[in-house]
């Protein structure tokens, strides 16, 4: 978003972040402000703004419904079931996990606020458009903000497969994965990279899977938390992608569905690399880079280098994300 706007001539932005953003973004400039959450409404009020959007709803509801009352606020939503939740199941979920931390968001942060704030947002916003019409009971305004940059892609003898996203069994099937790895019986020469923190169980499994693979399978994978640098080099390197994302998760004991209540991070990770991107078969796809996983998921993807391809300059290079995206801020005015 911020790299989008730094080129409208239309609009002028400001930008109010924690501490914590501020330093993974780092970013400094005029219209970068690192604030508290108790700052944030007087900092606004001081200020004529004629549109707000928060980025994410999911603390501070006490803060973020004082915001939504006075001001022209749209939401950008990441968890489509929550803002359906009930106050009494708000209430019933904070004995289900992480007791203590809820507790707090009960008694600090104004918790059963939550439902009134995406009631009073004047917009609710998503950041993939599908989602729109797979829920006609949510009035939702598509944000587009998801664009290619512009990497060169190179052939090399070794094909790389990058599996984005933090290695954690809840949210993606690692253990499908690696056991199809075991299947793979040609003699192309394949990286496969698990680009996201990987700790415990995942962890344990991938140092298995590594010594005992065949000789044509190299294996890839970090202890730390990737720096956006590095995620982006090997996103760059990657021939495809592979993202084995669960059909459903949670979100504060809420049941979410990928594709259909919320958005994989994946879709953003395909698009802004102009990557191809393999996904369940029972994914409720609606867009084109998107391959369903087949049984023989290795002649997929030597079928992607022999010229299945997208193109993504077409659809989502700046310039034209940039317009669509001013025509919906026009809109949210």
């Amino acid at each position: 978003f911020i790299e989008l706007m730094n080129d409208s001539g239309q609009f002028s932005v400001d930008y109010y972040f924690s501490e914590k953003v501020a330093k993974q973004i780092n970013r400094i400039g005029e219209s970068i402000f690192v604030t508290k959450s108790s700052e944030i409404f007087n900092l606004l009020k001081d200020r004529d703004y004629e549109l707000v959007i928060l980025g994410t709803v999911h603390r501070y509801f006490n803060m973020f419904l004082k915001i939504t009352e006075h001001f022209n606020t749209s939401v950008i939503v990441h968890n489509l079931n929550f803002t359906k939740i009930s106050r009494f199941q708000l209430l019933k979920n904070i004995f289900k996990k992480d007791f203590k931390y809820r507790l707090k968001l009960l008694a600090k942060e104004g918790l059963l606020s939550a439902p009134k704030v995406f009631e009073k947002a004047s917009n609710l916003l998503v950041l993939d458009e599908s989602l729109i019409k797979k829920n006609p009971d949510l009035s939702l305004k598509f944000l587009p903000v998801f664009y290619l940059l512009k990497y060169e892609k190179s052939r090399k003898s070794i094909i790389t497969i990058v599996i984005p996203g933090a290695v954690s069994q809840q949210r993606r099937d690692y253990l499908h994965v690696l056991n199809s790895l075991k299947n793979f019986q040609r003699k192309s020469h394949y990286q496969f990279v698990f680009l996201g923190k990987a700790l415990g169980n995942e962890l344990s499994w991938i140092k298995k899977f590594e010594k005992s693979k065949s000789q044509n399978i190299s294996v890839k994978y970090f202890t730390e938390k990737v720096p956006q640098q590095i995620f982006d080099e090997f996103m760059m390197r990657a021939d495809i992608l592979w993202c084995p994302i669960r059909d459903q998760t949670e979100f504060f004991s809420n049941t979410e569905y990928y594709g259909i209540t919320k958005m994989s991070g994946n879709i953003g990770d395909a698009i802004k690399h102009g990557k191809l991107a393999i996904f369940p078969e029972n994914y409720p796809n609606s867009h084109p880079f998107i391959i369903p996983e087949k049984e023989n998921v290795e002649n997929q993807i030597d079928s992607c280098q022999n010229g299945i391809d997208y193109d993504f300059q077409e659809h989502f290079e700046k310039e034209t994300v940039l317009k669509s995206l001013e025509k919906t801020l026009a809109e949210l005015l």
